[in-house]
């Protein structure tokens, strides 16, 4: 595993959290499981980061993804999403999360900006009464995880016959 610097526990985040809220910077938290990263996920995470001055990502464990979306998700376990997310330079922290969803993180961070893919409507996005600001981005037609794995096994299918 290579150098993960911008991971963080939950013990951690809280204290970088107050540490920036004392410095006045703007806190944008977003959250997903990033299983195979896609052109998607990157514009939700460049235009999180143009909204303020730190980025916290909060990025679903082995454990939580399997209850979301079945035993055979995800499809790069945790430690390789978390070296793929790292290299992001929009990024400023990972954090890990196993329940479902985040809203004890978010609760915890009440960021300024909370972001989420336009896919989500806004009352559907979890801990939205504790973000000052909802941002949702539109996504880019025909990428979606469930979309590029359907595809393969589509593929896949095509070439065995």
């Amino acid at each position: 595993m290579k150098d993960l610097v911008k991971v963080k526990s939950i013990k951690e985040i809280k204290d970088i959290v107050l540490k920036l809220k004392k410095e006045k910077k703007t806190i944008v938290f977003t959250n997903g499981c990033f299983d195979l990263l896609h052109p998607g996920h990157i514009k939700i995470l460049k235009k999180a980061k143009q909204l303020g001055d730190v980025l916290i990502l909060g990025l679903n464990s082995d454990f939580s993804i399997k209850r979301l979306k079945g035993k055979s998700r995800p499809i790069l376990n945790q430690n390789a999403r978390l070296e793929i997310l790292s290299a992001i330079s929009y990024i400023d922290y990972i954090v890990l999360f196993n329940q479902t969803t985040p809203l004890n993180l978010i609760k915890m961070i009440k960021p300024d900006y909370l972001v989420k893919g336009g896919d989500y409507k806004e009352d559907e996005i979890v801990g939205r009464e504790y973000a000052k600001k909802i941002v949702r981005v539109n996504l880019y037609k025909g990428y979606s995880t469930s979309k590029i794995i359907e595809k393969i096994k589509n593929e896949t299918i095509v070439k065995s016959n």
